[in-house]
């Protein structure tokens, strides 16, 4: 087998601390915070005088993690559109498990973040939907019926 597991999704932002807030908010975990520089980050991401401070945040049930970080140098780069529709090409969004999703929702709604669409039914199987918060990162939330 090639594949053992996937560790976790990495985003680059501007807004550390804010990101981390939304992220913590939704209900994930953060486990450690601090810089990430040097030769060897540089060898494996192919940049050359990196310094960035990277957050590791987990969801509850300890599997799923989120990888942030924020560059200081070199300068990040942004893509167009900043905002972009969901049928841009890349990754879109991350799907994260909730146990409520209107309340999920309405927490975040209240901190600045905002439906990309609304909130659907899926047959009698899920209630769904896609949430973009801070820095444009888009999330979508599923709550399992039944």
């Amino acid at each position: 087998m090639a594949i053992q597991r996937m560790d976790n999704v990495l985003i680059v932002v501007e807004d550390l601390d804010r990101v981390i807030e939304f992220f913590v908010e939704l209900g994930m975990e953060l486990e450690g915070r601090g810089p990430a520089e040097g030769r060897w980050v540089e060898r494996i991401i192919a940049v050359e005088n990196v310094r960035q401070e990277v957050a590791m945040l987990r969801t509850p049930d300890g599997h799923g993690k989120v990888e942030l970080a924020m560059f200081h140098n070199p300068a990040p780069v942004t893509p167009e559109p900043k905002v972009a529709p969901s049928n841009t090409l890349g990754i879109r969004r991350i799907m994260f498990a909730v146990d409520d999703i209107d309340d999920t929702v309405s927490r975040l709604v209240a901190r600045g973040s905002e439906l990309v669409g609304t909130i659907e039914q899926y047959e009698q199987m899920f209630r769904l939907c896609y949430l973009r918060g801070p820095e444009g990162i888009i999330v979508g939330l599923a709550e399992q019926l039944g």
